[in-house]
């Protein structure tokens, strides 16, 4: 049996992942609320395995490597993620890291990950790391897109378009939530167009 592969990620209404200078926006963009918190936790809390491009795994290490009062990473979905299994695709990184479950898989992406789902028994979820998941999409490699769409929009300060670049893709709509009164959990399976 195949597991299932979710591309999990935050953006803004204009569909950034991130902001930069001058933005002041702080984590979540400031709009995370008690039920979006908990329904973190509660996905993180699943068995899964994490699979991550080289370099959002290394930013996560970065923060995370820090106590968690001086990294400012307080949520505790955060912490969980950090204990679940992990695998990296890099043709770069060597281990080992400070990481409990971590391993890399070199070589191609796409062949990587054909490989890891058939022989996972666990799903497979990856937050971030855009480039990786637009290849896996654009390869049919991705069963659902997790998209957390926050109450804002970013034109001046946005980085990193979530999806610039990538193919083009017809979504159905699997499910959909709002949290807090605000923030909008979107879970789509994408076909190619």
């Amino acid at each position: 049996m195949t597991a299932t592969y979710t591309f999990d990620i935050y953006m803004s209404l204009d569909g950034y992942g991130s902001y930069g200078p001058p933005g002041d926006w702080g984590g979540y963009w400031g709009k995370q609320g008690p039920e979006f918190l908990d329904r973190r936790l509660a996905l993180y809390g699943e068995n899964q395995r994490m699979v991550f491009g080289a370099n959002t795994f290394q930013q996560f290490m970065q923060m995370l490597s820090a106590p968690t009062e001086e990294s400012g990473i307080l949520d505790p979905w955060v912490a969980r993620m950090r204990d679940l299994p992990t695998t990296v695709v890099s043709s770069t990184l060597k281990g080992p890291f400070d990481w409990p479950d971590a391993t890399v898989l070199s070589g191609d992406a796409v062949a990587s990950i054909t490989e890891l789902k058939e022989q996972s028994d666990i799903p497979l979820r990856s937050h971030g790391s855009l480039s990786l998941n637009k290849a896996l999409m654009a390869a049919g490699l991705v069963d659902f897109v997790h998209v957390s769409v926050f109450p804002v929009i970013t034109g001046k300060t946005g980085t990193d378009p979530i999806f610039g670049g990538a193919a083009d893709f017809d979504l159905e709509l699997v499910q959909s939530r709002t949290f807090d009164g605000r923030t909008q959990e979107l879970i789509y399976r994408p076909h190619l167009h």
